[in-house]
């Protein structure tokens, strides 16, 4: 099996880091450089924490990594600014981006679906690597059409910049497809502190919990008559993720267009 070349943007962050460990440690994936403003123009093993990592050359900006690189993958865990930069450029020198950075815009996933079509290659932008996320979504999505009445929180680090988080978004999304669409909660309802009652998606309340501790965590409550469901998942740890990514980048290879959402490749 030839090995899929693959560049790292971000390795020094705590997802990144956990993007290395996965790519040195599996068989058929080749790390051949990262992305690190701070930096650029050393080799890996020089960083504190990657000693062990060898013959891999650190680029400070994207474009002279692509134009020295043969790489066949770009896999992003950087910011939503950088990663759509990321995203756009790699597809410009023909490299399939895999980004694990929420906080995408409307316009900024229907602009890289346009450079995939033209470009026939495939990328992925997967709001929640964890397959356990993933399965989360895909039974809130079932249990939303026989549930008009659903609300939504999530529960991220301190650090995290955007909310709500992209998974919620993404559930919302995916609840809203088989979903009788409803606005809930008492039409006379008032909010006697601005923001009591969440964000609002398609009449569906969505919660954001900021706390240092947490890592990335989304309860999803569906309530009728007589009865609630609830559907959680939990990430303890960064290395949850790798799993997805590691599926992501076998599966971009395979793809000429744009998938949002790790749910669209899982069988």
């Amino acid at each position: 099996m030839n090995k899929v070349k693959i560049i790292i943007a971000g390795p020094r962050g705590r997802m990144g880091s956990e993007a290395v460990k996965l790519v040195t440690s599996t068989e058929h994936f080749d790390l051949i450089a990262v992305i690190d403003y701070k930096f650029g123009g050393r080799m890996l093993n020089e960083i504190e924490g990657f000693q062990r990592i060898h013959n891999v050359p650190v680029y400070s900006e994207i474009e002279t990594c692509l134009q020295t690189e043969k790489a066949d993958v770009l896999i992003d865990l950087t910011t939503p600014e950088v990663g759509m930069y990321h995203a756009r450029t790699a597809l410009q020198y023909n490299v399939r981006p895999v980004v694990g950075t929420t906080g995408f815009s409307k316009m900024d996933l229907e602009e890289l679906e346009v450079i995939c079509r033209e470009k026939e290659l495939g990328c992925i932008i997967a709001p929640n690597f964890a397959l356990g996320a993933v399965l989360m979504m895909k039974f809130s999505q079932m249990a939303g059409k026989y549930f008009s009445d659903v609300e939504i929180i999530e529960l991220h680090h301190d650090q995290k910049l955007d909310a709500p988080s992209g998974t919620a978004v993404k559930t919302a999304e995916m609840i809203s497809a088989s979903r009788t669409p409803k606005k809930q909660g008492h039409p006379n309802e008032k909010e006697t502190i601005n923001g009591a009652r969440g964000a609002q998606y398609d009449g569906m309340h969505i919660h954001s919990v900021r706390l240092p501790g947490l890592v990335a965590h989304q309860q999803v409550l569906f309530g009728s008559d007589g009865q609630t469901l609830s559907i959680r998942h939990d990430s303890y740890n960064r290395a949850s993720f790798m799993s997805g990514v590691k599926i992501a980048v076998d599966n971009v290879m395979k793809l000429d267009t744009f998938v949002y959402g790790l749910e669209n490749i899982l069988e």
